[in-house]
């Protein structure tokens, strides 16, 4: 297997870092960019760059003169009643799925074509298509995720692909109240028809593969790993 060398932004924790331990040991270059770096200490292959996506701008040097993928990764979980979001909530919830993708894929778009073989991962939600109660928020940040994936993947065609992953509840930092005891994951892993929620490790094979040459032709997919909950009853 050809080795490269790939971003993951948000990649010090949940499916992020599940991406970046595949890829690292896998024997390919991997820049993390996030706010954090301890869970990347005992990794090979893999250099940090400290950047907190809401506040900070993306710097094409980081990425070097060629890169051969990258992975946006950040995402939110804000669960709440839409009479009780506030405009703002929205607007944060887009700013960092949606303006954040945007301003890292555009810091690095001359590296991603210099490759030759460049290939952009997001992370949508099977909320953006199912209608759940009280997601609109996220649902419609990741509802943008999912048209700018397929606006994308038409407009860098050949030289670049694009494509998303589409999680449902997934055990991360961000989803920790949510199945913080046995009954509460048994519960939420009964939605699914393989009756349990999605591991960071769901991802990372599939990641690797849309991001690397064996997935070569494919792009413009929005791809649900989500344990059948988007199209299964």
């Amino acid at each position: 297997m050809t080795t490269g060398k790939y971003v993951v932004v948000g990649g010090s924790s949940g499916i992020g870092l599940g991406l970046v331990q595949k890829l690292s040991s896998s024997g390919h270059q991997v820049i993390v960019i996030s706010r954090t770096a301890d869970a990347l200490v005992n990794l090979e292959n893999v250099e940090h760059i400290t950047c907190d996506l809401r506040e900070d701008e993306v710097l094409p040097e980081w990425f070097g003169d060629s890169i051969d993928g990258l992975a946006y990764c950040p995402g939110t979980v804000n669960l709440k009643s839409f009479r009780g979001m506030s405009t703002q909530l929205f607007r944060d919830d887009f700013e960092l799925n949606v303006v954040g993708a945007v301003k890292t894929i555009q810091a690095g778009l001359k590296p991603l074509k210099a490759s030759g073989r460049g290939s952009i991962l997001l992370f949508s939600t099977v909320a953006a298509t199912q209608g759940m109660s009280f997601h609109a928020s996220i649902a419609a940040a990741k509802g943008a995720v999912e048209g700018l994936t397929r606006s994308l993947a038409a407009e860098l065609a050949p030289a670049i692909r694009v494509n998303a992953l589409a999680p449902s509840l997934t055990a991360t930092g961000l989803t920790e109240r949510l199945v913080s005891t046995e009954e509460k994951r048994k519960s939420a892993g009964e939605r699914h028809a393989l009756k349990r929620i999605g591991e960071p490790a769901d991802f990372a094979e599939l990641g690797q593969l849309l991001l690397t040459d064996s997935g070569s032709w494919i792009t413009g997919q929005v791809i649900g790993v989500d344990g059948g909950l988007s199209t299964l009853r």
